[in-house]
């Protein structure tokens, strides 16, 4: 497949690419005679505002997985893929509220340096080499091959060069000025990003309503709708499957009903959003408090527009394949024009609609959105891999006396070391897959169930020790691998849930079996009863969730309702931890003190945290 660029389209995104370098190489500058500290090249300096830490977080997240992935999951299941969108800029508002002004207070640079200095080095070097292996070979090599594989459907570019052409291309100005570079071309980035994804997304649109995107929009619904597809349905019936080239897809084992609400999403976000170093670290190199919390509230809103961006063109792309009569009025519309090339996997969806759709000048543009989407997130990830391998490994155990310069200097070659070997790891690794956004979603899901409890209890509970954290970090891998051999047919999204309960059991056993526990100082009157009172409510809320899973999980399993004992466990969790903290006469050696002003927002954040709130509820009840 050819998208048939013109002289025009090319020059379009050679004027891109020249913009980021440049960009990227005169913000890498220093003046004369100063030299970049660690906390310079690592955190920017600490002087991001609200606006950069929402515009890098977005350009860091979205990534060829959404434009190739998800938009090939819009095709395949529809608009219930939005949900780890949708749920993700509710777990932005959590993360800003509660976690991340801990970690500012703290004056973290690394989540291993959260775990070292919370539980110990053996914790810390256990998430250090495990955030390594996953940076490099699943999260680099996963986005730089999609991104190569879609470069070869739009333009015919051999898949190798492509991979080598993006990693190098993120890595001229990233390896070189460090996260100040990565952060402020990011902002740059999401704009080609969201608004060439809008142009593709209202191209297809346009096509199906011959000349309308509203007409075009209300045709794909209608589609839908007559033919009983679950392309627009946000919950998912057990049962649902899609037959297509003589295969069957299970749409329900991927997005299992209502678990998109109550099951192993949220530890997909909290995990994701709250303690994965790539993400996390644009809000730690925040200028304050406020400009982090604001931060992400920014970026919880366009993440509310991704899923126009890929999921609907996806749509577009399934309803123009299925309907006869929809794709000659297409081709009318384009002037008798062919639509040419076929789609034999869902992934292939965005590249066809560009190639068949997309008008000279804007097939540029687009192309210029998807690689800002993988540049941006490959910068973030090779800065991310530099900062943990450097401070984590290099500082700790290798080097302790190290000076700044000899920290920068390990940083940059860090990163060109993972930028070569994701190079070479990319091609044995991947291909073959269908739905590389879902591929990628299982099995990170096999991780963040430790992540979230270990890091979780780690900032928040006082009597989270060493010894459980460790246990709780080696059980999870194999837990979860045994729960999908005896259980092959479970969704994964529900899998996460049950791993997680049982990792939580086992933190929470180890923690108040431990003897190495101290006395504690006695909290604050006012603060012990704001704890005792959360906690009583938090316990109340998990009976009554933990009755309702009971009496309805067997009715209603058609749409996944078991998936509401993992957010009862949760939320017991919680209840566990603030009453402990309340009532309990010890505590670690290592716990942080909580100072519960931290949580406080102001009216511009409850404002912006309740429009999030209010537009997800509209869109799950008009779409449920």
């Amino acid at each position: 497949m050819n998208a048939g660029f013109a002289l025009l389209d090319y020059l379009i995104f050679a004027a891109y690419a020249a913009l980021i370098i440049g960009l990227g190489l005169w913000l890498s500058r220093t003046k004369k005679g100063e030299e970049k500290t660690a906390k310079d090249y690592f955190l920017a300096g600490g002087t991001l505002t609200w606006w950069a830490i929402g515009a890098s977080l977005i350009a860091a997240n979205i990534s060829a997985e959404h434009f190739i992935g998800m938009s090939g999951s819009g095709y395949r299941i529809g608009l219930a893929i939005a949900a780890y969108e949708w749920m993700a800029a509710v777990t932005l508002i959590l993360v800003a509220k509660f976690l991340l002004p801990l970690m500012l207070e703290k004056k973290i640079y690394t989540i291993p340096q959260l775990a070292k200095e919370r539980y110990g080095k053996g914790v810390s070097f256990f998430f250090s080499f495990f955030w390594l292996l996953v940076y490099v070979f699943v999260n680099l090599t996963s986005v730089a091959w999609l991104g190569a594989l879609a470069m070869n459907m739009i333009l015919g570019v051999p898949v190798m060069y492509g991979v080598i052409g993006l990693l190098v291309f993120a890595g001229v100005y990233s390896i070189y000025g460090g996260l100040k570079a990565v952060a402020w071309t990011d902002v740059l980035q999401v704009v080609f990003l969201v608004g060439g994804g809008l142009i593709t997304a209202f191209v297809a649109l346009n096509a199906v309503g011959e000349g309308s995107i509203v007409d075009g929009f209300q045709k794909i619904l209608a589609f839908c709708k007559v033919n009983q597809t679950s392309h627009f349905h946000m919950i998912i019936p057990q049962g649902t499957e899609l037959t297509e080239n003589g295969k069957v897809f299970d749409i329900f084992k991927d997005i299992p009903g209502i678990a998109v609400i109550f099951g192993g999403v949220w530890l997909t976000n909290i995990g994701y959003w709250g303690f994965n170093q790539y993400i996390i670290q644009k809000g730690l190199a925040a200028k304050n408090q406020k400009e982090a919390k604001r931060g992400l509230i920014f970026a919880a809103y366009l993440k509310i527009l991704i899923p126009i961006i890929v999921v609907v063109p996806g749509i577009a792309a399934y309803v123009l394949f299925a309907s006869p009569e929809l794709k000659a009025a297409a081709e009318a519309y384009m002037g008798n024009s062919e639509i040419v090339g076929t789609i034999t996997k869902a992934d292939h969806a965005y590249p066809w609609l560009l190639a068949n759709f997309a008008p000279i000048g804007i097939r540029g543009l687009a192309f210029a959105a998807l690689v800002a989407a993988v540049v941006s997130s490959l910068a973030s990830m090779l800065n991310s891999t530099s900062t943990i391998f450097t401070m984590d490994i290099y500082h700790t155990l290798i080097n302790k006396n190290a000076t700044q310069k000899q920290l920068v200097a390990v940083g940059r070659i860090t990163a060109l070391v993972a930028l070569v070997i994701a190079v070479f790891a990319a091609k044995p690794l991947l291909g073959g897959l269908d739905q590389a956004f879902l591929y990628i979603q299982e099995y990170t899901g096999f991780i963040y169930p430790g992540v979230v409890v270990v890091f979780g209890m780690g900032l928040l509970w006082k009597k989270a020790t060493n010894r459980a954290a460790l246990w709780t970090a080696i059980f999870t891998i194999p837990v979860g691998i045994a729960l999908k051999i005896a259980l092959p047919d479970l969704p994964f999204m529900l899998r996460m849930g049950y791993v997680c309960m049982i990792l939580i059991v086992v933190a929470v056993a180890f923690s108040l079996t431990d003897k190495a526990h101290l006395a504690t100082e006695k909290e604050s009157s006012g603060q012990n009863k704001s704890l005792k009172k959360v906690g009583w409510g938090l316990a109340a809320v998990a009976l009554a969730g933990f009755t309702l899973g009971v009496i309805y999980s067997k009715p209603l399993a058609s749409i996944g309702f078991e998936s509401i004992f993992l957010l009862t466990a949760l939320i017991a969790f919680l209840a566990v931890i603030m009453l402990t903290n309340a009532y309990g006469k010890t505590k670690d050696s290592k716990a942080y003190a909580i100072d519960t002003e931290l949580f406080k927002t102001d009216k511009l954040f409850f404002v912006g945290a309740m429009g999030i709130c209010i537009i997800i509820i509209a869109l799950y009840a008009y779409f449920w």
